[in-house]
């Protein structure tokens, strides 16, 4: 069976290209600042470059940045920010301020980076990427997204039309392809997506030893979640087994996230905890997911 379980992975990581990922965040992203004066620009750029980066990287990210009125601004921008007393001026906080205008406020410069990640979820990955102060959310972001869709695809495939969309996912999946091989390759998508969300080397030559780590790993959560489906009857361990794939996932994540931050990964006793924490939250995700079927099927029934 374990050889099996490889060549099922091997077959399912054949459809994954860390190019993609690549790309995607090597996007270059061009942001116009607005400001009253120096001062305040001089502030908003040290908060996209802050003083813990490289003098390498802070040329990378300046390279990025325009002023207003800078004749060498793009004239299409993907983002303008805008302080926040000159945004009081003109636009009342913000509230009317022109479609892709966000406000930065230095009390709170958290709401910037929310407010630009909810209304650009595409720009995620090169934001992250290219402005150190997008990573913890954008990694975040990536480490539950991909969490919840293991736990709904662990659910999906015992429980018809859970979730109609959730087999189309960033990558082809090969027939006759088992939940473990298909959660597996997902975690080595995250890995490649929170690599390059840190502005690290993606692909399966650069990442070996996380790669090799994820495909280990999925052995021993695939035994306690059939443990757990073989001994709760009438298909009762489908949850906890789909709450098993969210906190697995999560907790592969965040290990990932401390190694391209910090340079090493969690120890066996923040897992643990880590685990604990993640499988409450899986409880709830897969909760609220099967509530979701259940009234759809009393509807259908109706």
């Amino acid at each position: 069976m374990s050889t099996r379980l490889l060549r099922q992975i091997r077959t399912a990581i054949e459809q994954l290209n860390p190019h993609d990922v690549r790309m995607a965040a090597e996007r270059p992203v061009s942001i116009v600042l607005h400001a009253f004066d120096s001062p305040s620009y001089a502030e908003m750029e040290d908060f996209f470059a802050p003083a813990g980066v490289s003098h390498k990287k802070r040329l990378e990210v300046v390279e990025y940045l325009f002023r207003e009125g800078d004749p060498d601004a793009p004239p299409e921008a993907d983002l303008h920010v805008i302080d926040r007393e000159l945004a009081l001026q003109v636009g009342g906080d913000g509230m009317d301020l022109p479609p892709g205008t966000f406000v930065f406020d230095r009390e709170r410069p958290q709401m910037l980076i929310h407010g630009v990640l909810e209304a650009k979820q595409d720009l995620g990955l090169p934001l992250a990427r290219a402005f150190p102060p997008f990573r913890g959310v954008v990694s975040q972001r990536t480490i539950h997204q991909v969490s919840k869709e293991n736990a709904v695809f662990a659910l999906a495939t015992a429980l018809p039309g859970i979730a109609p969309g959730i087999l189309s996912l960033p990558w082809a999946i090969p027939e006759a392809m088992s939940d473990t091989a298909v959660l597996t390759v997902n975690q080595i998508r995250m890995a490649f997506l929170l690599a390059a969300a840190s502005d690290r080397p993606v692909g399966y030559r650069e990442q070996k030893m996380e790669v090799a780590g994820i495909i280990a790993g999925a052995f021993g959560w695939r035994a306690l979640a059939r443990n757990l489906v073989g001994k709760i009857p009438f298909g009762g361990g489908l949850l906890p087994k789909a709450a098993i794939a969210y906190a697995a996932t999560y907790v592969e994540g965040r290990s990932l996230e401390r190694l391209y931050g910090r340079g090493y990964g969690l120890t066996r006793k923040e897992r643990s905890l880590e685990y604990g924490t993640a499988m409450t939250k899986g409880r709830q995700v897969v909760g609220a997911i099967f509530d979701a079927w259940q009234q759809r099927r009393t509807k259908a029934v109706r």
